[in-house]
C-alpha cells in the first residue's frame, strides 16, 4: 500500500516512547472545560472518536467491544437487576447497554463533566442511540465519589466507566480502597461491581494489576478480564467483583441473555465471555505477584 499523507493526526501515547496514531479527517467539536479538553473528531479508520485531553476514549467502529465487555458480564453475574449505577460513561454507550435489560427500572449515570455529556449527546448519537432519552435513565452531574459518599440509594450493579488515573485528572480519586469501600456501601445484598482497569498489555499492565489488587483488598476477591480494542491498539482490562462470575459457563451466559430479553449484541455472548476471562500465563503471574494497592495516601498513577 503506498504511503498516504494526511494533514492532521491524533497521537495517543502509551508510554513516553510508544504511541498509537490515527489520521483525522475532520474536527467536529473542540472545547476546553474545567476538566478535560474535549475533542470529537472524524477519523479515517474508525469513524467518529471522542478524545479527552489528548487521550482516545472510544471510536465509532469498535466502541461496542469495550462497552459490551464492560457492561454484560457484571449484569449477568447474578440475579436480574432493577437499579444500576454508572459512574462516568459520558458517551452514553454504557447506559445504552444497561438499558437493553427490560428488568432495569432505573439506570443512574453520574458524570462530573456536563460539557462532556452534552458534547456526546449532540455529536455521538451513534454511540448512545437515544439512551439519554429513555425514561428509565437519570443523568446526574456530580463527582462520582461525592455521589456514592452522600447517597442513600442502593443499587444491584455499579459500573465504573471512567478515564485513566492521570495525576490531578477528574478520575484521580476513583481508584482507591477508600473509594471502593464507598461503592461497596451502596450495593444491595447480592450486588456486584465492575470497573475499567486500564491497559492489560504486558508493557503497561502494572496499573491494571494494582487496580485489580485494590478491588480485591476491598471486596475479598476479584475477577480480572480483558479484550483487544482495535482502535486502542492493545488489550484493555476490567476488574469485576461478583459472587457468580467464576461459575458462569458459555451456556449460562447465552441462556441468561435470552431469559433476560437481551438481543442485538455485536460482540458479547457465551463464547466471548469465556475468552474474556482466559488471561495469558504471564499476565496471571503478574496479577498473583501484585501486593500494592491504590489508596488516598498512595494516589493512583499510570505506570509507564
Amino acid at each position: 500500500m503506498p504511503h498516504q499523507r494526511y494533514n492532521l493526526w491524533t497521537v495517543d501515547f502509551d508510554t513516553p516512547h510508544e504511541a498509537h496514531i490515527h489520521a483525522i479527517k475532520e474536527l467536529l467539536h473542540s472545547r476546553r472545560t474545567p476538566y478535560p479538553k474535549i475533542e470529537v473528531v472524524m477519523t479515517y479508520g474508525y469513524g467518529k472518536a471522542l478524545i479527552l485531553d489528548g487521550r482516545l476514549q472510544s471510536c465509532q467502529r469498535d466502541e461496542y467491544i469495550y462497552h459490551e465487555s464492560l457492561a454484560h458480564p457484571v449484569m449477568l453475574s447474578g440475579p436480574g437487576c432493577e437499579r444500576v449505577l454508572i459512574i462516568g460513561g459520558g458517551e452514553g454507550s454504557t447506559l445504552r447497554e444497561v438499558l437493553r435489560y427490560p428488568s432495569v427500572k432505573e439506570a443512574v449515570m453520574v458524570d462530573i463533566d456536563r460539557d462532556v455529556v452534552e458534547a456526546c449527546r449532540e455529536h455521538l448519537a451513534d454511540f448512545h442511540r437515544g439512551a439519554f432519552d429513555d425514561p428509565r435513565a437519570t443523568v446526574i452531574i456530580d463527582d462520582g465519589r461525592d455521589y456514592v459518599k452522600n447517597t442513600a440509594e442502593r443499587f444491584d450493579v455499579v459500573i465504573i466507566d471512567i478515564s485513566e488515573p492521570t495525576e490531578g485528572g477528574p478520575a484521580y480519586t476513583l481508584y482507591t480502597v477508600e473509594f471502593y469501600a464507598l461503592v461497596k456501601d451502596v450495593l444491595k445484598e447480592g450486588g456486584r461491581v465492575v470497573t475499567q482497569a486500564c491497559s492489560s498489555s504486558l508493557n503497561v499492565a502494572e496499573t491494571f494489576s494494582v487496580i485489580c489488587n485494590t478491588v480485591k483488598r476491598v471486596f475479598g476477591s476479584v475477577h480480572p478480564y480483558h479484550c483487544f480494542i482495535p482502535s486502542f491498539g492493545c488489550t484493555w482490562g476490567f476488574a469485576m467483583w461478583a459472587d457468580e462470575a467464576s461459575e458462569m459457563t458459555s451456556l449460562d451466559v447465552d441462556e441468561r441473555l435470552s431469559e433476560r430479553g437481551v438481543s442485538g449484541l455485536a460482540f458479547y455472548d457465551g463464547v466471548t465471555n469465556r475468552s474474556l476471562f482466559c488471561l495469558p500465563k504471564d499476565l496471571r503471574a503478574a496479577l498473583s505477584r501484585e501486593k500494592r494497592v491504590f489508596a488516598d495516601e498512595n494516589p493512583p498513577r499510570l505506570f509507564r
